[in-house]
């Protein structure tokens, strides 16, 4: 007969939670290694940039499955919040001859960032060092204890430079995308906004990361009167975290249009 574990007896704060934990302790953490499992694995990877997960190549792994599949060589992608690089390292490889433009705002994220770009030698990724909203602007950004996630906040400790998809494509910053993945810890909806006339022109398949169950309805709102047609990765957690696929639905689109 077996028995299952209780996840609560795997936490750090458990004797045997702390024991499957120490091996961890062991790894070099400002060494470079190779991610061990996954569509990154072999890459070069820096431990101390990120949480475990990363390196052994299970983080947000049914994420990395959809965008696999989903992301054509030749194509471009936008890594909005592109933190210290995991899922541009993936679509670096996917997209081939095309082009990976990562948008990240954090100084010590940016240089995690470039260093596994650098590491992993990919010339088809592009850095953008600002946040994306709905206008042009200097803002306070607001970073947790560990420096791996922040967010547009007033109570943000540094000023970061925020800007729109808009400006950028109608500049010729950046080319016009094929596929966008953001995770912006909240702020989806301002960079939504600002890249309206992008993603209704060019209507690039998304994957969108929302923070709170407020703004996850908008965004889903948003994206529908678009002509976006919604699924979901998993049902949305219980803190408002979400994951979504948005995929332009010409039929949708026809119907509201009034075209055939």
């Amino acid at each position: 007969m077996t028995h299952a574990i209780d996840s609560g007896a795997l936490s750090s704060g458990t004797f045997l939670g702390r024991l499957l934990r120490y091996p961890l302790k062991l790894v070099p953490v400002s060494t470079p290694i190779p991610i061990l499992s996954g569509r990154l694995r072999g890459l070069k990877w820096l431990p101390e940039s990120a949480i475990h997960r990363c390196w052994m190549g299970w983080y947000e792994s049914d994420k990395q499955q959809l965008i696999g599949k989903a992301v054509r060589p030749g194509s471009v992608f936008y890594d909005i919040g592109a933190n210290v690089g995991f899922y541009s390292l993936l679509a670096s490889g996917l997209v081939g001859s095309g082009r990976v433009f990562a948008f990240e705002p954090s100084p010590r994220n940016i240089g995690f960032l470039r260093k596994h770009i650098e590491l992993n030698r990919l010339g088809n990724v592009t850095v953008l060092e600002t946040a994306l909203g709905d206008k042009d602007d200097i803002m306070k950004f607001e970073t947790e204890s560990t420096g791996f996630a922040g967010h547009l906040s007033d109570n943000g400790e540094i000023l970061v430079r925020v800007t729109t998809l808009d400006s950028l494509v109608a500049s010729g910053q950046i080319f016009p995308p094929d596929y966008v993945k953001m995770d912006i810890e909240g702020a989806e909806l301002l960079a939504l906004r600002g890249g309206e006339q992008t993603l209704r022109t060019y209507r690039p398949h998304i994957f969108l990361a929302t923070h709170g169950h407020v703004v996850d309805r908008q965004c889903c709102e948003l994206l529908e009167s678009w002509g976006y047609e919604i699924s979901r990765l998993s049902p949305s957690a219980s803190n408002g975290y979400g994951e979504i696929s948005a995929k332009f639905h010409r039929t949708a689109h026809a119907s509201t249009t009034g075209t055939k």
